[in-house]
């Protein structure tokens, strides 16, 4: 019954649907003189205005930069805790809101894979030419990683030094179950604007952190999105099956970093995905760790590891985590618990990293 009542759907929407609504770049008016860092938003590549969040060092020139991707929903203020931490050690944190969350334009609209790369390329660049001496790295965390994985595997990678993927949304197509692959495809192109909500249950058996209070900030944050329309949706799972596929391709060094009690990306799909990291990449595998690594209770040995990764890719993590399960191991012992309070060498090995 359920078979033919979903077959039925199908050709109804062969007949009725249409394509799923995807944003597209902008038309630049004459007085655009180029992308550029403002104080609180980027101006991209088309002209487009992306909210900005930084923090900053109180002085002196920074040793490197980081990139901020949030993710699904979220926008720069996944970064709010731990920018400060970076910044107190010379590190800068550009986040932006993402097209389609926070501040940026069409908010709730999905912008594509391809813009969103290009928004990428073009942060990168600005950072590299505002902080040339500075070792520049990518932080994405889960949909942000997503992005930050097939921009990086891309004909065009970012000119950065370093990919940090925060339980990267790595839940593609091969992994849904087939209910929620037939019943997404319909949605998105018979609906796509109809916008779906997590069921109650959703926020009474998973969490997204352990660290209720920030949960509970989130949830009251006019910035934040609590539903998605199906066409986003259907946009995302697209965009989760190539991360998931290019793991591992990234011209940089690479580091995954994921939690044990993930509740949001399911654990067969990471596993997977930390398997096709190459010898020379890291990841953790935090026994106390959530989906929202960076606002854990236990946060502070993230933020602590992704310094060390970015003062050294080649050194074991300075938490001594356990790799994620059947990814590289970690190096040998001798080169492991780098100092993350040691003086950064000036001699930019960046560029060596760089492609």
């Amino acid at each position: 019954m359920i078979r033919s009542l979903l077959l039925a759907f199908a050709a109804s929407a062969l007949l009725v649907g249409c394509a799923p609504m995807v944003q597209q770049a902008g038309h630049p008016d004459l007085t655009f003189t180029g992308p550029r860092l403002d104080p609180h938003e980027v101006v991209s590549f088309d002209g487009a205005r992306l909210g900005l969040r930084r923090w900053e060092p109180a002085t002196g020139e920074p040793w490197a930069v980081i990139i901020g991707l949030h993710g699904m929903n979220d926008y720069s203020n996944a970064f709010h805790l731990a920018g400060p931490y970076w910044a107190e050690r010379g590190i800068v944190t550009l986040a932006y809101d993402q097209r389609g969350f926070g501040r940026s334009p069409q908010r709730g609209v999905w912008a594509g894979q391809a813009l969103m790369e290009e928004d990428l390329r073009t942060v990168v660049s600005l950072a590299r030419q505002r902080y040339p001496h500075a070792i520049i790295a990518v932080v994405g965390e889960s949909m942000g990683g997503a992005v930050a994985i097939t921009a990086f595997a891309s004909a065009r990678p970012p000119p950065a030094d370093r990919l940090i993927l925060v339980s990267p949304a790595v839940w593609g197509w091969s992994s849904q179950p087939v209910m929620n692959r037939v019943a997404l495809w319909l949605f998105a192109h018979v609906d796509g604007p109809a916008v779906l909500q997590p069921p109650s249950f959703v926020y009474r058996h998973i969490r997204a952190s352990d660290n209720i209070e920030e949960l509970i900030r989130m949830g009251r944050d006019p910035q934040m999105l609590w539903g998605a329309r199906t066409d986003t949706l259907y946009g995302l799972v697209g965009l989760m099956q190539n991360g998931w596929r290019e793991v591992g391709s990234a011209p940089v060094p690479t580091a995954l970093l994921a939690g044990v009690h993930d509740q949001i990306i399911p654990k067969a799909p990471m596993l997977q995905a930390a398997r096709k990291l190459r010898p020379t990449d890291r990841s953790a595998y935090y026994p106390d760790g959530w989906h929202l690594l960076l606002v854990d209770k236990q946060a502070p040995v993230v933020w602590r590891d992704i310094e060390g990764f970015l003062r050294d890719p080649a050194a074991s993590l300075v938490s001594g985590t356990e790799p994620v399960p059947g990814a590289p191991p970690t190096p040998a012992a001798e080169t492991a618990g780098v100092s993350v309070s040691a003086s950064p060498a000036r001699t930019r090995d960046s560029e060596l990293a760089r492609p």
